[in-house]
């Protein structure tokens, strides 16, 4: 079932990401919300299926008027997203979990000799929780590389000072086969067993190498002293820890009531992005399109799109992360700007979906409307170049010569930003003799304008020059005889530094070199390039032909033709018998062109 026209440009730039995309019906009824490796393959193939398995999914096509999508780092955190999404909002067309359990996280309990296992509840009792994990498999094997490495209790006998001193409790099976160092009986002193939480927090949230670079401390102390049984019990810990690669994907709980809000700025509008975070997890993504009526700076428009959002979104959070700290202040809320952490991710996340929302909209703009996407880019470049007027006919010109000889010139035309071929131009330069850029430039100048005056032929708004100021010149002063000085803009654009100059102006302007003016200059300048050079050689072939074979008395261009098609190249056929060269174009002729490179 093909998809609905109004949604075929969002589909045709969604990018090739991780993330969770939300259906949503005429209404603004959110009806489905799912996870995908690639949201642009996986909701693409929803529209691209003659038939669907299931009958709902066929409904929920019909009626799906609206996407829109959160793009996030990896699969599982898309596949984490898209439960909280599903709890938060219960869409119809999603299933339902009879048990309603959500993904596990790792607790570490707040008590003496603390445990550290999976659980699906959060109980507010301080103990500290790490996670969530979207693959079970993922957070069992940190749990694996903890119990690997460090012995801790499993038990959840009460291990108070006083208990422990009152010998309530006897060493289990655990301590026997070598799991459990038997805090229990007072065994293992509860410094040691802290310092061993303190790594395992350090590897839980994935910092390796602080537990490595002590663990190694440690192992050497051990050889120095001799003690080569416990070095080789750290030494065993330390290649467990090397085994375990990469960072698993966790946000500490602690995180509990944070929003987060990133801009990206243009000219004429601003997008900011809206993440709430409850408990370490997204639970709400939405950016904000603002269109600009004046020059309101970045943090004006923040300022009113954090109150607009958090009013929509009825959100209390307290604590607000923000790339800089807007001059708004809120009874009881503290602004973020952060340096590092979970926050700085979180904020990075942001920026990243605004950036793909604004480039998204702005290609679904080019695709839905083209005359708006050239309208745009054709009034940046009236504002980056200093132009009175759009500069929607541009003719560029440039000169190619070989040592002086078969000087030509071309002249390439855009039109709405867009090259129009049918308007190229190739002048043979008739008056200038030798290398001569300058008056090169200078003939072509008067020759194309004179023309466009006697014929009454379409102005360009803009004129460049490929060269520096030397060529720019050149072109005014050919302007200036017809009378156009100041009836046109004119600029030259060095190849060096890319450096754009105008008439009668020593210091050069320099565009950004990411700019869209700034390439578009470039392509036709390149464009200019190509086509001259393109007929330069076509021009020297011609006049390769002319002065070896040509001006060989009795030998027509026709016959010069038949010979270089023949034979490729001057070269062989100077090599050639005359019985050869015969066979191709009959003796006399034959004879002519051998004794003429005979006496050569």
């Amino acid at each position: 079932m093909p998809a609905p026209d109004h949604l075929q440009p969002m589909l045709q730039v969604m990018p090739e990401k991780p993330g969770v995309y939300q259906y949503y019906d005429q209404a603004g009824k959110l009806l489905y919300v799912g996870k995908a490796k690639s949201l642009k393959k996986r909701v693409s193939s929803y529209f691209t299926k003659d038939q669907h398995e299931s009958g709902k999914t066929y409904v929920l096509v019909r009626k799906i008027h609206d996407i829109k999508y959160i793009v996030v780092d990896t699969e599982l955190d898309a596949l984490l997203l898209e439960n909280n999404l599903i709890k938060k909002y219960q869409p119809p067309y999603n299933i339902r979990l009879k048990d309603d359990k959500t993904y596990p996280w790792i607790c570490i309990t707040n008590e003496r000799f603390p445990r550290v296992f999976p659980t699906r509840k959060l109980i507010q009792d301080g103990s500290q929780y790490f996670g969530p994990y979207a693959s079970v498999k993922v957070m069992h094997t940190v749990l694996e590389l903890v119990r690997k490495v460090y012995k801790l209790r499993t038990c959840r006998l009460a291990l108070t000072e006083a208990n422990i001193n009152a010998n309530k409790f006897r060493v289990c099976l655990e301590y026997h086969i070598g799991n459990c160092k038997g805090p229990c009986e007072g065994l293992q002193q509860e410094a040691e067993y802290n310092g061993y939480m303190r790594e395992i927090r350090d590897i839980i949230r994935g910092n390796i190498s602080v537990v490595t670079r002590m663990l190694r401390e440690e192992m050497n102390t051990h050889v120095v002293s001799m003690a080569f049984e416990k070095a080789q019990e750290v030494k065993e810990k330390l290649e467990a820890l090397e085994k375990y690669q990469g960072k698993s994907t966790v946000v500490n709980s602690s995180i509990s009531n944070v929003d987060v809000f990133t801009i990206a700025s243009e000219e004429k509008a601003a997008y900011v992005n809206f993440f709430k975070v409850i408990d370490g997890a997204i639970v709400q993504g939405h950016t904000l399109e603002m269109k600009k009526r004046l020059d309101e700076t970045d943090s004006e428009l923040l300022e009113l799109a954090i109150v607009e959002l958090r009013e929509r979104f009825q959100s209390n959070a307290t604590e607000i992360v923000v790339p800089f700290e807007p001059e708004l202040k809120m009874p009881g809320v503290e602004y973020t700007v952060p340096q590092r952490g979970d926050k700085k991710k979180l904020l990075e996340l942001s920026e990243r979906n605004v950036e793909y929302y604004r480039k998204d909209k702005e290609r679904q703009d080019s695709l839905v409307d083209p005359e708006r996407h050239t309208k745009r880019i054709l009034q940046t470049m009236m504002k980056d170049l200093r132009l009175t007027e759009e500069p929607r006919h541009i003719e560029c010109f440039d000169n190619s010569n070989f040592h002086g000889e078969y000087a030509v010139s071309a002249m390439t035309v855009f039109k709405d930003a867009k090259p129009s071929k049918k308007d190229y131009r190739h002048f043979n330069v008739k008056t200038v003799e030798g290398p001569d850029d300058f008056a090169t430039m200078e003939e072509v100048i008067f020759r194309r304008y004179k023309r466009v005056q006697e014929e009454n032929l379409e102005m360009p708004q803009l004129i460049v020059i490929d060269g520096g100021k030397g060529q720019l010149g050149a072109a005014m002063t050919s302007l200036e005889k017809l009378g156009l000085h100041g009836k046109v803009a004119v600029i030259g654009i060095a190849k060096r530094l890319e450096e754009i100059y105008y008439p009668n102006d020593p210091i050069p302007l320099y565009l950004d070199k990411k700019s869209e003016t700034l390439r578009i200059i470039q392509q036709i300048r390149d464009e200019a390039h190509r086509f001259g050079i393109t007929h330069h050689r076509n021009k020297r072939s011609k006049g390769t032909i002319k002065t070896e074979l040509v001006e060989i008395k009795g030998i027509s261009e026709t016959t010069a033709a038949k010979l270089l098609t023949e034979f490729r190249s001057v070269k062989v056929i100077k090599e050639k018998s005359e019985e050869e060269l015969a066979a191709v174009v009959g003796p006399a002729k034959a004879k002519l062109v051998a004794e003429y490179f005979a006496g050569k």
